[in-house]
């Protein structure tokens, strides 16, 4: 077997790409690195977590193929990681989902095998559906025999799996990372990096990027169309000391950071994606001239095509907003 030989498909998860960004900031000096995580197996960040939350106990024999059963929240790539996962090892999962899910992401996680749970109706008092989903899983809890919930949203094995994440930005930027952006909703990828942050003495300023009408950093709760940007409820995983700063994003700016990174980097990313751009171009004059910055792109942009990247759905939800992002790509790399 060769050394570039990898075992199984769940092998490759991690040692994503760390890309500089030569486009993105006209006539900045900072210098910017984007890790593309939409280059693990099954097309974004939430596969470490899938797997981490998951591998203890299928070791330790907690968890067997083709007896165990998964139930999981979730409506989008967590579900899809978990979706691989489960069909790599066997198990059979139920991932609860609602009705603002994409048919798209519905069909990944059918493709996987996974059985598919759909919420339809919102929460009363709030409007929301993740609370009514994690209802749904309690109640799938209550009545499969023995069925395990990772939940994602307490599990600090998500959080941990991050470690890993900042390892591998550290490590390429030979500990030199000066600023740190991280979307936010489960906030398994903040609490992890900052974690790693803390114990090993880096001096980066972590920056959480939440969304506007998002609860986690002390806003009233709001209309969001993003997924997976924010959250309704804030998640017992959030340490609101993680972040040095918060920097709150619209739909509008997540729109047009994705919009401004695949016309001038050409790089096809998700909502959180966008939504990090924008801060990054929001407070750029507050960071020192030269400083690395390091941006987590959690995934691709081909599960947000009908939304994000149609101008029809932009129009309707948004309004005419094309103006506000850059079209030209023929500028020359700094």
């Amino acid at each position: 077997m060769g050394k570039e030989t990898i075992s199984g498909i769940l092998g490759t998860i991690g040692n994503t790409p760390l890309v500089k960004l030569e486009r993105l900031l006209h006539g900045s000096s900072l210098q910017v690195f984007a890790k593309l995580e939409r280059f693990n197996p099954a097309g974004s960040i939430k596969d470490r977590a899938a797997v981490s939350m998951l591998t203890e106990r299928i070791q330790n024999g907690a968890l067997e193929p083709r007896r165990s059963v998964i139930v999981e929240s979730s409506s989008g790539n967590l579900g899809i990681g978990l979706a691989q996962a489960c069909r790599y090892y066997g198990l059979h999962f139920v991932c609860v989902v609602d009705a603002k899910t994409t048919s798209q992401n519905i069909a990944i996680l059918r493709a996987y095998g996974a059985e598919v749970e759909v919420v339809n109706d919102p929460d009363p008092d709030t409007g929301e559906f993740l609370s009514m989903r994690l209802a749904r899983v309690r109640e799938l809890l209550d009545t499969i025999p023995g069925a395990y919930w990772p939940d994602q949203y307490s599990n600090p094995l998500n959080a941990r799996a991050h470690h890993q994440t900042m390892r591998e930005i550290a490590e390429a930027l030979d500990g030199q990372v000066d600023y740190l952006f991280c979307a936010t909703s489960t906030c398994g990828t903040l609490t992890g990096c900052a974690e790693y942050v803390r114990r090993h003495g880096l001096a980066t300023t972590v920056i959480a990027v939440d969304a506007v009408g998002s609860v986690l950093f002390g806003l009233r709760p709001g209309r969001r169309l993003i997924p997976g940007h924010g959250a309704a409820v804030r998640p017992q995983l959030l340490d609101v000391s993680a972040a040095d700063r918060v920097v709150h994003i619209s739909d509008v700016e997540c729109v047009v950071g994705c919009h401004r990174l695949v016309n001038r980097e050409a790089i096809l990313a998700g909502g959180s994606s966008g939504a990090i751009v924008s801060a990054l171009e929001k407070i750029q004059a507050d960071i020192p001239d030269g400083s690395n910055c390091a941006i987590i792109l959690p995934d691709g942009g081909d599960r947000y095509l009908d939304t994000i990247y149609s101008s029809e759905w932009v129009s309707a939800n948004l309004g005419d907003i094309s103006q506000l992002w850059d079209e030209s790509v023929t500028m020359e790399p700094s």
